[in-house]
């Protein structure tokens, strides 16, 4: 995973084929189904809520209002499925060598007081992974949350990335991505940047062998991580994604996704 790109903005489904390091996003030259067919992202129509997993039943292929994306043609696709986990559906990871992703183009709404609440279980670590090192960059659970933002006070350098990004793929990035992964090495709250961009940060939630095959609950305020990843004020949450990989390490991995929410607090 050593070309891997931010979390795409409108469409979510975009794939850029340039050098952004190991940043778990989108990235290639095609954009696919999980019946391998290719469609228009930009006519993927804009959710007003994050579809939930417990209101299905176990399945193969896409759970309902997800997306697939690719990260490269020459990349093997993580293997997502709905199953029946202790009396519920929640969206199973398999990975070996393999890294692809699932998103969710959003209506925009306000950071201001919005929450995201998730759980999830990682069964399997990844012993080789350290994500303070891009060649190492995997991850047995990733939540993307991408924001839109003033692109034109970017420092030159960001806004050729993102004209690059633009000229390959025909799609935007997005002015900010805000990426929650658990890590093997790096302690929780630790913010990693990616080295080829600053619109990317990661922050781990979950970290060591502490925790291992069991659910971890999390409830992240949004404004405040991207202030804390940013050091300034977000502007509104356009998407959501998911990733599980393990293309860097060459290893395999096993990773539960219960149901994944925004919630809106009314704080005094």
């Amino acid at each position: 995973m050593r070309t891997k790109n931010g979390f795409l903005s409108l469409t979510l489904l975009a794939v850029v084929a340039i050098s952004l390091g190991s940043c778990a996003g989108f990235t290639g030259n095609s954009i696919e189904n999980e019946a391998g067919q290719a469609f228009n992202a930009d006519q993927l129509p804009a959710q007003e809520d994050l579809p939930k997993f417990s209101a299905e039943k176990p399945k193969d292929g896409m759970p309902n209002g997800w997306h697939f994306y690719r990260i490269a043609p020459y990349k093997k696709n993580t293997i997502y499925r709905l199953e029946n986990y202790q009396g519920r559906t929640v969206l199973a990871a398999n990975s070996k060598t393999s890294a692809s992703g699932l998103a969710v183009k959003l209506r925009p709404r306000s950071a201001q007081n919005l929450w995201l609440q998730w759980e999830w279980k990682a069964v399997g670590a990844i012993p080789q992974a350290d994500n303070a090192e891009s060649q190492n960059d995997d991850a047995p659970l990733r939540i993307l949350v991408a924001f839109d933002g003033n692109k034109s006070k970017l420092p030159l350098r960001e806004k050729l990335t993102f004209e690059m990004a633009n000229l390959i793929s025909g799609q935007e990035m997005p002015y900010a991505t805000v990426m929650y992964i658990r890590s093997v090495k790096n302690p929780v709250n630790t913010v990693l940047n990616n080295a080829h961009t600053s619109r990317v940060k990661m922050i781990v939630v979950d970290s060591g062998w502490n925790g291992l095959g069991e659910w971890s609950k999390h409830e992240r305020d949004l404004a405040a991580d991207y202030k804390l990843a940013y050091g300034e004020a977000p502007g509104n949450v356009i998407g959501i994604a998911l990733l599980t990989d393990t293309d860097n390490t060459k290893s395999e991995t096993r990773a539960l996704y219960g149901d994944i929410e925004l919630v809106r607090k009314n704080l005094k």
